[in-house]
């Protein structure tokens, strides 16, 4: 859906970038004659020439107007390592990134059990799904009367659409839902869809595990309304005597640096704060762009002075959620479980062309060791693969699980240990993984 797509691609930094024309004095033929014509596609092609990462791996001969469109032309020029680049009308981006709002029940799932029910990975607190007490780790085996078996056979057979079994995306549109809580009890209700506001601190909660007090927070996406969120939750723990912390990055795939940025100081404070959190680096033509961040705590007043943390990842830990753990890693132990990440050390600007906004990779990240270029993604240092056995937080929670035992006994449990063995060299993860949230609703 819409918000599985916007948590995967979120805008690394905004900054607008001119629409064409600049480029150094060395411009190739090509470059001058696409930035001479003014159809959208030898625009976007002439922006691409002067502004992309890999610029110098587009073909020199190539006819923008060949393309049916800029989204066509785009991925035909892409350079083969490009996984990340995409363009959009600016209603789309209004819609996805600006107005960033959620239509629907509030709930994202996946299937399990053969086909025959939808396993709930997590709802939005202000969803009717959640206020009707839908939770992580209950699975919906009806909706409307039907068995979700029978809906699942229809989707696939091409004989139902989403529209079908959840409604169209209209205010008041109501459907009935039956399913299970991990006890096996049985709740039904009627969900509503309406405007949802997307919480990104999924879950936050403080544990006494020894002589730790362990903060738990969930957090699943990097976007403006996060710098608010999360220090409600840092306030929390600091309140609460935290002093190790579990970061649940399982579904984030990314979103703004700043926020990256705020969220890794309250982590760390007086281990970063004023040190090097991360470096841009541009392509050749412009060098002159390259910059350096410093950690900040940016809108977060409330800290954190760890000295360790625990980051949960899966394939779909993109982005920003990487540079978290990369940024923090030259100056704090960062204790990386589950699997590993997206791999993406790269990011774009948006780049209004026209009716369009080009997202391009347009620059890279490293951190202040000047490592970066994890392109094969992060490697945990205890491999665990991810299941969904309840709400979040409970003790059979795979990840979780394992972070506790770490904080509790430091170091990897056995079976960590034997799966790290195992991975000789871990496969390149595809951008979405393969068990990816196949619905938001």
């Amino acid at each position: 859906g819409v918000m599985a797509m916007r948590s995967l691609i979120l805008i690394s930094v905004l900054l607008t970038l001119s629409a064409c024309g600049g480029g150094s004095s060395d411009d190739t033929a090509t470059e001058t004659a696409a930035c001479q014509r003014t159809d959208i596609n030898s625009r976007v092609f002439c922006a691409l020439q002067r502004d992309y990462l890999w610029y110098r791996e587009l073909p020199a001969d190539i006819n923008p107007g060949a393309y049916s469109s800029p989204a066509a032309m785009l991925n035909a020029v892409a350079a083969p390592q490009d996984r990340y680049s995409f363009i959009m009308t600016r209603q789309e981006y209004e819609d996805r990134y600006v107005n960033a709002s959620f239509f629907g029940y509030g709930f994202s799932s996946v299937r399990v059990d053969n086909n025959t029910a939808l396993q709930i990975a997590y709802v939005y607190d202000d969803g009717s799904a959640s206020l009707n007490g839908l939770r992580r780790g209950d699975k919906i085996i009806e909706i409307e009367g039907v068995s979700v078996a029978e809906w699942l056979g229809r989707l696939d057979a091409g004989t139902a659409t989403n529209d079908d079994v959840y409604g169209p995306n209209e205010a008041g549109v109501m459907r009935n839902f039956v399913w299970q809580k991990p006890d096996s009890t049985e709740l039904a209700a009627n969900f509503i869809k309406a405007d949802v506001t997307t919480n990104t601190v999924l879950h936050r909660s403080v544990s006494t595990q020894g002589d730790k007090r362990v903060g738990y927070l969930v957090f699943n996406s990097f976007i403006a309304l996060s710098e608010t969120e999360l220090e409600q939750a840092f306030a929390f723990f600091v309140a609460e005597g935290v002093d190790a912390l579990v970061l649940d990055l399982r579904y984030n795939g990314g979103g703004l640096i700043r926020v990256a940025n705020q969220l890794s100081t309250q982590i760390a404070l007086n281990n970063v704060l004023g040190k090097v959190f991360v470096k841009y680096q541009y392509n050749d033509k412009n060098s002159r762009d390259n910059n350096t961040t410093l950690f900040s705590r940016g809108a977060g007043s409330s800290a954190l002075d760890l000295d360790q943390v625990f980051v949960l990842t899966t394939a779909s830990s993109c982005s920003s959620s990487e540079i978290v753990i990369n940024s923090l890693t030259p100056f704090v132990e960062v204790v990386q479980i589950g699997e590993t990440s997206c791999g993406k050390p790269v990011g774009q600007q948006a780049d209004p062309i026209g009716d369009y906004v080009l997202f391009a990779i347009n620059f890279q990240t490293v951190n202040a060791l000047d490592q970066g270029a994890y392109f094969d993604g992060l490697i945990p240092h205890c491999p665990v693969a991810p299941v969904i056995s309840g709400d979040w937080g409970v003790s059979s929670d795979a990840l979780y699980a394992e972070a506790i035992n770490y904080i509790t006994n430091g170091s990897c449990s056995d079976v960590a240990v034997s799966a790290a063995t195992a991975q000789v060299k871990a496969v390149k993860p595809q951008l979405v993984a393969p068990w990816v949230l196949n619905n938001e609703q």
